[in-house]
């Protein structure tokens, strides 16, 4: 009788042993799964640039310091400020009049514009009319012996600054205390074959920026923000240009949001240079995305997307000039 009870007690935590493996298989292979990011496909407009005088230098079609009551967001970043209010700094310029677009869609994009909400609670910042227009920033006037164009804003807070990094090659940094006044701090790293929209991760004390170059993304890495490593390419894209990529960390692997551009434009109808097929590709490897779609998990609307959370960690996705002239928003669930 004895022995019974022993084998009937070694039978129970043998159960109980398998019925734990179960469940930590489970949970785990729970966790591992490859999550998709989804749209609402219900697109909020919160955002556009208000009517205002051409900084200038002049180009081929826009004059400095006159009047323009049209102008054209582009890459576009989000950051919350010290007070709870959140802030959208990016690519804009005057609404340029042509025949023909080509060569002239992106003329004086030399400058970033900035508004900020008045409400502290992002979900309450996507209704109308809660961001409003402050004065550019980072003009030329304001950044002497750079290059003219100044493209793809990504704002960050580190040691109790806000720093911006920008582009085209080389990508560039400036720095604020409070988001309003910027200083200039030189350039962080030349591309020889270009380098465009850049973003940031942070992620296990490390900063890896993540740009475009020619028919491919390539990702750089940093301690200090000063000293970058080589580039390494991380998605080759030979079936499309991309534009406008996003990195975020999620699930325990890393997710990659590219926008594409094909080429196929008239020339005439500018939200036709505005396309809104953004790819997004998973990995758990930061530095490998694989080829053009082999590693693409679902394909997202939007133009010029930023991928974040707001305080409640509820997740969204931005587009420009698509579905409407300016920023507009949507919510971005993980399925």
């Amino acid at each position: 009788m004895k022995n019974f009870r022993k084998h009937i007690e070694t039978l129970s935590i043998y159960a109980l042993m398998g019925s734990c493996f179960v469940f930590f298989q489970c949970k785990n292979h729970e966790e591992n799964k490859t999550l998709i990011p989804k749209q609402t496909n219900n697109y909020k407009w919160v955002y556009k640039p208000e009517g205002d005088y051409f900084f200038g230098p002049d180009t081929k079609h826009l004059k400095e310091g006159k009047w323009y009551a049209d102008w054209v967001p582009n890459d576009h970043t989000f950051v919350k400020d010290s007070s709870g209010k959140w802030h959208i700094f990016g690519i804009t310029h005057p609404l340029v009049e042509a025949e023909s677009l080509i060569g002239n869609v992106h003329q004086g994009e030399y400058a970033s514009f900035h508004a900020v909400s008045s409400k502290t609670n992002f979900k309450e910042t996507i209704e109308r009319y809660h961001y409003h227009d402050l004065p550019k920033v980072l003009s030329p006037k304001e950044r002497p012996g750079e290059m003219l164009s100044n493209h793809a804003p990504y704002i960050f807070k580190k040691d109790g600054l806000y720093q911006m990094i920008y582009g085209p090659s080389p990508i560039r940094l400036a720095t604020s205390s409070d988001l309003y006044k910027w200083e200039t701090k030189g350039k962080l790293f030349h591309e020889k074959e270009g380098a465009r929209d850049p973003n940031l991760l942070f992620h296990d004390g490390m900063y890896y920026i993540v740009y475009c170059s020619n028919k491919c993304v390539k990702m750089r890495k940093s301690s200090d923000l000063k000293n970058w490593s080589e580039a390494e390419t991380i998605l080759v894209t030979n079936k499309f240009d991309p534009e406008s990529p996003s990195l975020i960390f999620h699930n325990d692997a890393f997710y990659l949001f590219v926008c594409s551009w094909d080429g196929n434009w008239d020339g005439k109808d500018i939200k036709g240079a505005y396309q809104f097929k953004t790819y997004v590709y998973h990995s758990t490897d930061k530095i490998s995305f694989g080829t053009d779609h082999e590693k693409e998990i679902t394909t997202l609307k939007s133009h010029a997307p930023e991928i974040f959370k707001d305080e409640n960690n509820q997740w969204y996705i931005s587009s420009v000039e698509w579905p409407y002239r300016g920023v507009s928003i949507d919510k971005l669930n993980w399925e």
